[in-house]
């Protein structure tokens, strides 16, 4: 990986400048130039390595969100992955190996719409549903580290956004699902994306700054930076790792579990008997199998979790994976 790219990915992953010429900033940081660096941005991002520019949403904090997966024959797999995919409120969608081998990701306005997008899927495909809405997080970063540490207290609780903040004196009031709708898919790739976002939801560059901050401080936005996409930054083996912990012990198990180095994702979803009897989910990622298998080990003989039952679900082909869109247009 080329000086530039290992710097930009590694140090603007999360703390993404919230100031008018944020590209002006990390561009004399690297020692380049502004237009250089938004090309070479716009480069990743064609060759897949940065997905885009952009909050990352704590799940539920703004609208809704579930976890599905559905138990699909083989050799029609492609095509169910396909018909999910029609639906705009699927973001990620992955074959994993197990008899559950489809597993997507749904976000939407409200736990309303994910029940429409669930039935009608259901109804589209012919094949049943599991939803595993999300109960608590104890570890959700998504950033792929090159040399630092992840973020420390991911267990907090944010506080609650109003719904529209006051603008200055003429302008109309920013609504927070409308700064949502702007920021969902990215930052525009320009000197001033603050200020070109302020011009779409007519408001000013200072208000939409001062409301990214806010959003940030509350917990709301877990980190805004550059979001990377795991597989063609080489961790070309990941797995979701889900345990059957007793329910006195998953908060501190979780807890545990989060602060382990090869864990991106943490958290704890229901079960869903006879089918489903596991509580906990963390997903690890590695450069091989035998990699993620080596860490899975660790964990269990380190924190104690040799009699838990559990399952490896390891990823196999990627029909999807973009950001959450929370608010859709018909």
């Amino acid at each position: 990986m080329e000086a530039l790219t290992r710097r930009l990915l590694n140090d603007y992953q999360r703390e993404f400048p919230l100031e008018p010429q944020p590209f002006d900033h990390i561009a004399h940081a690297l020692d380049t130039g502004t237009d250089a660096l938004l090309d070479h941005l716009r480069e990743l991002q064609v060759q897949g390595v940065v997905s885009r520019v952009g909050p990352v949403f704590r799940p539920n904090t703004i609208g809704a969100s579930t976890l599905a997966a559905m138990a699909v024959a083989p050799a029609q797999l492609a095509h169910v992955a396909a018909l999910v995919n029609e639906y705009p409120q699927v973001n990620h969608n992955y074959e994993r190996e197990h008899r559950y081998n489809l597993w997507f990701v749904l976000t939407a306005a409200d736990r309303t719409a994910i029940d429409a997008t669930l039935t009608a899927i259901r109804r589209r495909t012919g094949y049943a549903v599991m939803s595993l809405p999300l109960v608590r997080d104890y570890h959700i970063d998504l950033g792929f580290h090159l040399h630092f540490d992840p973020a420390a207290d991911l267990t907090r609780i944010p506080d609650a956004v109003a719904p529209c903040v006051a603008a200055p004196q003429g302008l109309p009031a920013v609504c927070t699902e409308d700064l949502i709708e702007a920021i969902q898919a990215g930052l525009p790739l320009v000197p001033r994306p603050y200020l070109a976002i302020a011009e779409r939801i007519g408001t000013n560059e200072a208000t939409v700054i001062a409301q990214l901050r806010d959003m940030l401080e509350r917990g709301v936005i877990k980190r805004l930076g550059v979001v990377v996409r795991h597989h063609e930054l080489g961790y070309r083996a990941n797995a979701m790792a889900v345990w059957d912990v007793p329910d006195d012990r998953v908060d501190r198990v979780g807890r545990l579990l989060g602060d382990q180095d090869c864990v991106t994702l943490c958290y704890q979803r229901p079960r869903h008997p006879p089918d489903w009897r596991y509580n906990l989910f963390c997903m690890v990622h590695g450069q091989e199998r035998a990699e993620v298998l080596a860490c899975i080990a660790r964990m269990r003989a380190a924190l104690d979790l040799n009699g838990i039952p559990h399952a490896v679900l390891f990823s196999g082909r990627r029909f999807r994976q973009r950001g959450a869109r929370y608010r859709i247009r018909d």
